[in-house]
């Protein structure tokens, strides 16, 4: 097998939440070009089918999936209208997520749940749901969207840091249950990314001026670097990648 073919993503189906915006809509673009049909999942109607449009171009399929995946109801309502249009989803990215910054003594009742929700219970319904036919057919690659943040500390970020920290033990331990069945659980830990939440929560200089001088790169990052970081952990080419906590943050956790 070639290196085209060892990252080639051809005929694969792919679930990407998050698929309106930012990361998640760069990722949908990234697989399409290398060949994967996208599942695009958002709350966002108008940004998925900007993410479909992007697909579509590259000659690849789009379907389109309104969701609220904080709902409890949600991910498993987006799982079963995805598996009735295409039988199997062989990639689950889950990108989606929100960040509730606040001081620990002013964060609410209400932004801790939502944070859980969206940002860690979520996607373990949506692992739950996809994988059976994962593990009936012996193929399957999980990617989660985490943070540095689930592995190092950030003032004002007590439920964003919790939900990704419990995201990383997510992986580990479905890692531990499927890969018997050719099933990759893998998460990427990223630094800011200059996303519209990024730019919103990291924006104003005074913050980000102290992150970014101690991260020995000096910058933060694009979502393309994580689009090909994800296109990697879904191709063929990480065949023996499981379980992986995958830090891109330019350096920061090294020193």
């Amino acid at each position: 097998m070639g290196w085209q073919e060892r990252f080639s993503l051809a005929g694969r189906r792919a679930m990407v939440t998050g698929a309106s915006k930012g990361i998640g809509a760069e990722i949908a673009r990234v697989f399409a070009e290398a060949g994967a049909d996208i599942v695009a999942v958002a709350r966002d109607r108008a940004g998925l089918e900007q993410t479909a449009s992007a697909v579509r171009a590259a000659g690849r399929r789009c379907l389109v999936v309104p969701a609220e995946l904080g709902a409890p109801e949600g991910p498993g309502q987006a799982a079963r209208t995805a598996l009735e249009a295409w039988g199997t989803i062989d990639i689950l990215v889950n990108s989606a997520g929100i960040a509730r910054v606040a001081p620990a003594l002013e964060l609410t009742f209400a932004d801790w749940e939502a944070t859980m929700a969206v940002n860690l219970r979520a996607p373990f319904l949506l692992a739950q749901a996809l994988a059976p036919a994962m593990i009936a057919q012996r193929w399957g690659k999980i990617i989660n969207i985490s943070s540095q943040t689930g592995v190092i500390a950030l003032d004002d970020h007590a439920a964003y840091a919790a939900s990704k920290g419990g995201l990383n033990a997510l992986t580990k331990s479905l890692c531990a249950e499927w890969a018997r069945h050719n099933v990759q659980v893998n998460a990427i830990c990223p630094t800011v990314i200059l996303t519209p939440m990024g730019r919103e929560v990291w924006g104003a200089e005074e913050k980000s001026a102290p992150l970014i001088a101690a991260t020995p790169a000096r910058r933060f990052g694009e979502p393309v670097e994580v689009a090909d970081l994800a296109l990697y952990l879904a191709s063929p080419a990480s065949g023996l990648v499981n379980g992986a906590l995958v830090m891109i943050e330019g350096g920061y956790s090294s020193v």
